[in-house]
């Protein structure tokens, strides 16, 4: 028993868990024998010398236990015999069960004995025996092993570090989530605790957070990029350049066929491919920010910036914000399919109802202000990407379908070929009503829906024909923003300057040097060089514009 005439309480605030103890503390209703160690010693009381021989093991030395104190002290003259804490030797039975962290206890040095001010040669408390606070520092005489884990996030759970006693534990499946960083994992079950990932033992308390500093876990493997998606957007953003740069020449019937076959599928897919990546893209705040960082702060410095190179090169300055010029359209088309993706993934059948915008949206004439033409256009292939999953891709990947694919591919060709002489452009840019492509309701949905069906064929076919490991062009893949917003200054540049208009150029031969050359300029603008060089500009840091997270500290809250 603890004698508390001559000693200070045997518990003190701030107990950790030992790992060779078999129990919990008095008055929880958990019982064991204590190490004579944790009963008393130099750590216990360090204003008291230590035991100077053994305790008489007489009656008078174990005589009733005060009411309200844990019956395993023992007296400055030795450790008292090991026997089972609070067995029901008082008055008013054994001290009711409950679970040791149902809430923050007494915090003073006394609180197991008394109140907190009481003097340390007065008498104990005798009355209704107090909560048994948690321990809540390593200085506690009690050294508490962990309980077995409960459910994760449960409160004070001891299966995640750091939780203090009576305070909520993360959520199910948070992780284990560190106050600097990101979660870097699912919550740990009971058979696995989650100090294997701090390098601790799973031994820690539920108390010991409040004190001791958060250990640093180790991060998480980075997750591989995956070189199939880099290789189809490196092919697109080549075919993209070399649709530009084949508009001077569309006089001859083997660029207009290229330019036919090249806005069938390039655009689509890119938006496909988008739709794909941004099925996860709000559970990020990253991410989120990116909508500003590299759509609408880029799309601003690139209009000003060819407003002032068409300006340059003899044109009348004319700059437009909300009607995008060229290829800028890409970017706030994207910006608005990104902002709509929590509606498509709530609807039940999203694919047919962007199928019906698709084709009512053909009825009405709507302006090239934010790229809301193209935006309704273009908008089956961007929710048919957000609904993909990688099962599908891997789908394509069969002989038989590959074998399918090149015939597909071919007979695009021939019929590009075959149409080109007198195919008007307008359907394929996915912006014009029927009314400006002068045809009839019946007719423009007819032609909407051939051309859908023409260019997922198309998609498709390519999705299965590129290569799906690491390539010599893997690595340019991950950097198609930059050759689509800087490819126009050289195309622009050689268009005004008629470049692209010489003789030779209208014919096959012609569309073969076009090609070649728009091929090399992609890798050139996709080199880590270019990046480096204009990071800057298209890719800007703006963290002083956001609102930094709040860190849920756990020392102290």
């Amino acid at each position: 028993m603890s004698d508390t005439r001559f000693s200070r309480p045997a518990t003190t605030p701030g107990g950790q868990a030992a790992p060779g103890e078999e129990g919990g503390p008095a008055q929880t209703g958990a019982r064991w024998p204590l190490p004579e160690e944790s009963i008393w010693s130099d750590r216990t009381d360090p204003g008291v010398a230590g035991p100077q021989g053994p305790r008489p093991q007489g009656p008078a030395a174990q005589g009733p236990a005060p009411q309200g104190t844990a019956a395993q002290g023992s007296g400055p003259q030795g450790p008292a015999p090991q026997r089972p804490a609070a067995q029901g030797s008082g008055p008013q039975g054994p001290a009711p069960q409950r679970p040791a962290a149902q809430g923050p206890g007494p915090q003073g040095p006394g609180s197991h004995a008394g109140p907190p001010n009481r003097a340390p040669g007065a008498p104990a408390h005798q009355g209704t025996p107090p909560r048994d606070p948690a321990p809540r520092g390593p200085g506690s005489a009690f050294q508490r092993p962990a309980a077995p884990a409960g459910p994760a996030g449960y409160a004070g759970a001891p299966g995640v570090p750091g939780a203090p006693a009576g305070r909520p534990g993360p959520p199910p499946g948070a992780g284990n989530a560190r106050p600097d960083g990101p979660a870097t994992g699912p919550a740990t079950g009971p058979a696995t605790g989650a100090a294997t990932a701090t390098g601790a033992t799973a031994q820690a308390g539920p108390g010991e957070g409040a004190e001791a500093e958060a250990r640093p876990e180790a991060e998480p493997p980075r997750r591989r990029r995956d070189p199939f998606l880099d290789n189809v957007k490196f092919v697109l953003i080549a075919l993209v350049v070399v649709g530009h740069s084949l508009v001077p020449t569309l006089a001859a019937d083997s660029s207009r066929a290229l330019y036919i076959f090249i806005y069938t599928f390039h655009m689509p897919l890119f938006v496909l491919i988008s739709g794909y990546l941004s099925r996860n893209f709000w559970n990020s705040n990253a991410k989120t920010n990116k909508l500003v960082d590299t759509f609408l702060v880029p799309y601003v410095i690139v209009e000003v910036g060819y407003a002032a190179l068409r300006t340059a090169l003899g044109s009348k300055w004319s700059l437009t914000i909300i009607d995008p010029a060229w290829l800028n359209w890409y970017l706030l088309a994207l910006l608005f399919w990104r902002l709509s993706t929590p509606v498509w993934k709530r609807m039940k059948y999203p694919v047919p109802v962007a199928i019906a915008i698709y084709l009512f949206a053909g009825f009405s004439q709507i302006s090239g202000d934010f790229s809301m033409d193209r935006f309704f256009g273009l908008m089956p292939f961007f929710v048919i990407g957000l609904v993909m999953q990688p099962e599908h891709f891997e789908m394509l990947n069969r002989r038989w379908i590959k074998i399918v694919s090149v015939f597909t591919i071919l007979g695009a060709a021939a019929v590009a070929i075959l149409v080109a002489p007198h195919t008007k452009l307008g359907p394929f840019y996915y912006k014009n009503s029927y009314a400006d492509l002068n045809l009839s309701w019946y007719m423009g949905i007819g032609l909407r829906t051939a051309l859908l069906i023409c260019a997922l064929a198309m998609c498709f076919a390519v999705l299965a024909l590129v290569p799906r490991g690491e390539t010599w062009f893997s690595d340019l893949g991950t950097r198609t923003l930059y050759c689509y917003l800087l490819h126009g200054v050289p195309v622009l540049i050689a268009k005004e300057m008629g470049w692209l208009e010489f003789p030779w150029l209208f014919g096959p031969l012609g569309v073969l040097a076009i090609a070649s050359s728009c091929f090399a300029l992609a890798i050139i603008l996709c080199l880590p060089e270019t990046r480096t060089l204009f990071k800057w500009v298209l890719e800007p840091r703006l963290t002083w514009l956001y609102r930094r997270p709040s860190a849920k500290l756990s020392a102290g809250s």
